[in-house]
């Protein structure tokens, strides 16, 4: 008897540092039409912010990608790469694509020396060629300055006693004023892609919580959230708002901040405007299964990640969700409401040990998929 034809989506977030949100689609693909050519597959790259946006968000607007010289975290030249829509006047633009965690060697640069001037640079450009819409991915930064650079980069001076002006984001903490015209931003609407809630200070903000990650040793840890901390008072007496408080300024090293105080842009969720732009909830109730992945499910899977945020549309339709990862590290709930995916499966280590999987990560991701395609 021949087999059903089924109705597939394939919503995958990147497998970070090995492939990209397209390319596991594609090799999930490749692994389920081994099995099941009969099925209808529709594949859907994803982004919620971080690696990745502006190619996902870009080929969503139907969009073309430019590029323009500009500088990574640490000042050293690249070509960074943006979505140009211009029958709406829309840039998309990536933090991780200029100033990236992962285009920065580990332990060459202290945090201290890495700012974001270089992602003012291509926000330059896009304004430039006449952006009344700004969308900028958050994720996957490797500063910590607030969007100090960034704002220097479009301006703005920042002075200390005497007027003295800080060139570093460290000194900060001596901060008695700062100066931009924000007017030159008021006919252009800019937003803030992230899924993060962290504030700006404190244990619970972007320095205690992602500084380590970037470099920053506990040694460092007071010295940054002071700098911050200044930055942030200053910008109450100034602007007459507590921006560090609001959910999502400590986002990518206190882009998020950044967004609000220097440009009076706002905040959203990254996958919000993926699922918006894609048409996700209507693609999710036209199929039978929903297949989503990413390097690795775990906690934070559940805690409102982008392959989480799949997982739990799909349950709320009624169907079924098929997870494929790395690793999964997600512990069994036995709460049926903390069970979003109705099956895991990871490459690690029933297929292969951690090292091989990495060095050839299209191969087994499509292997996975053949033997777990039923």
């Amino acid at each position: 008897m021949e087999e059903a034809r089924r109705r597939i989506l394939i919503v995958p977030d990147k497998f970070k540092g090995t492939l990209t949100a397209r390319a596991a689609a594609q090799a999930i693909a490749r692994g389920w039409r081994r099995r099941r050519p009969q099925d209808d597959l529709e594949l859907l790259p994803m982004s919620d912010g971080g690696d990745g946006f502006n190619l996902v968000i870009t080929e969503l607007l139907g969009a073309e990608i430019r590029s323009v010289e500009a500088m990574d975290a640490a000042h050293r030249p690249r070509m960074a790469t943006w979505g140009w829509d211009s029958a709406t006047r829309t840039a998309v633009i990536e933090s991780a694509n200029t100033i990236g965690l992962a285009l920065v060697p580990t332990g060459s640069f202290h945090p201290f020396d890495l700012d974001t001037y270089g992602l003012g640079e291509v926000v330059g450009a896009a304004l430039q060629t006449g952006a009344r819409r700004l969308i900028m991915g958050l994720g996957g930064s490797a500063t910590n300055d607030a969007g100090f650079g960034l704002a220097r980069a479009l301006g703005a001076r920042f002075e200390a006693d005497h007027g003295q002006e800080i060139t570093r984001w460290p000194d900060l903490v001596r901060l008695q004023s700062w100066q931009l015209d924000r007017a030159r931003f008021q006919g252009c609407e800019i937003i803030g892609a992230c899924d993060v809630t962290n504030p700006l200070l404190g244990l619970g903000g972007c320095s205690w919580v992602y500084g380590p990650q970037k470099g920053l040793t506990a040694a460092d840890l007071p010295a940054a959230d002071a700098a911050l901390a200044q930055l942030a008072e200053i910008t109450r007496q100034q602007l007459g708002e507590s921006l560090d408080l609001e959910p999502g300024s400590g986002a990518a090293g206190g882009l998020g901040f950044a967004i609000r105080a220097f440009f009076g842009g706002r905040l959203e969720s990254g996958f919000e405007i993926f699922a918006t732009l894609s048409g996700l909830a209507e693609k999710i109730a036209a199929v039978d299964l929903v297949i989503t992945g990413e390097g690795g499910l775990d906690r934070q899977t559940l805690m409102g990640k982008g392959t989480g945020r799949i997982a739990a549309m799909a349950q709320a339709a009624g169907k079924p969700c098929l997870g494929l990862a790395g690793v999964v590290e997600i512990v069994p709930d036995l709460a049926p409401e903390r069970q979003l995916f109705t099956r895991t499966h990871a490459i690690v280590p029933s297929l292969a040990p951690a090292a091989e999987a990495k060095a050839r990560a299209a191969y087994w991701l499509e292997e996975l998929a053949y033997r777990h395609a039923d």
